[in-house]
């Protein structure tokens, strides 16, 4: 949603290999370990998988952060909890129809996520959430709270701007919420997929979830 940095003219002095690998590392780390928690899950996660995908000792890991549950919660900063602050700001300062920026930030969610290969974490919570309550916690202050929040805040803006009707301020948001985490867990668990409807089509799922969902909120002209 932000919009592309113009191309710097000025040449930029690049360090020394030893310096660029020195401050590459932490983002490699959480490339790596995110990859591990969504394959193996959390608990069955070693941190010495993580290392050695990353190119590093276990003890290189550790000068970044000091355990696994730490390096989860940062990941999972570094890969949704940025996004979900961008979005704060496009709530302030858009200034078109809500239904427009809805659409806008729901696919922008999609191609965020799908990129990072942050959608695997709603399953890995939701499979292994009750055994990790601390990080339950965690993940639910930081990402599904302040998403529910920002849907929140959608709906209320569509409502004083009388574009949207009113709806359950409670559960209005999760309504939407819960069918895009279901498209996170539809694509990480094969199995709930009928053998008839072929790989899954985040497009045209979230075209029919947003037709369905604005054409219930709309106000209807007379």
């Amino acid at each position: 949603m932000s919009p592309h940095e113009s191309p710097v003219s000025t040449p930029i002095a690049v360090p020394p290999k030893r310096e660029r690998r020195k401050h590459a590392r932490p983002g490699e780390l959480l490339e790596a370990a995110l990859h591990v928690f969504v394959d193996q899950g959390f608990g069955a996660a070693k941190v010495e998988d993580i290392a050695s995908r990353a190119g590093v000792s276990k003890g290189t890991l550790f000068l970044y952060f000091a355990s696994k549950e730490e390096l989860f919660k940062a990941v999972v900063r570094d890969t949704i909890v940025g996004q979900l602050s961008q979005f704060q700001v496009a709530v302030d300062t858009f200034e078109g129809p809500t239904p427009e920026l809805m659409r806008t930030m729901v696919h922008a969610w999609w191609q965020h996520s799908h990129a990072n290969g942050s959608t695997g974490i709603a399953k890995l919570m939701l499979s292994e959430g009750k055994h990790f309550p601390e990080l339950a916690n965690f993940y639910r202050t930081e990402v599904i709270d302040p998403a529910r929040g920002l849907i929140a805040r959608l709906l209320a803006r569509g409502l004083a701007r009388g574009e949207f009707r009113a709806i359950d301020p409670t559960y209005g948001p999760y309504t939407l919420l819960s069918s895009m985490i279901f498209l996170a867990l539809w694509h990480h668990a094969p199995g709930l997929r009928s053998p008839q409807d072929g790989p899954p089509s985040a497009q045209a799922y979230l075209e029919t979830l947003l037709d369905a969902y604005l054409g219930g909120m709309l106000v209807r002209q007379t």
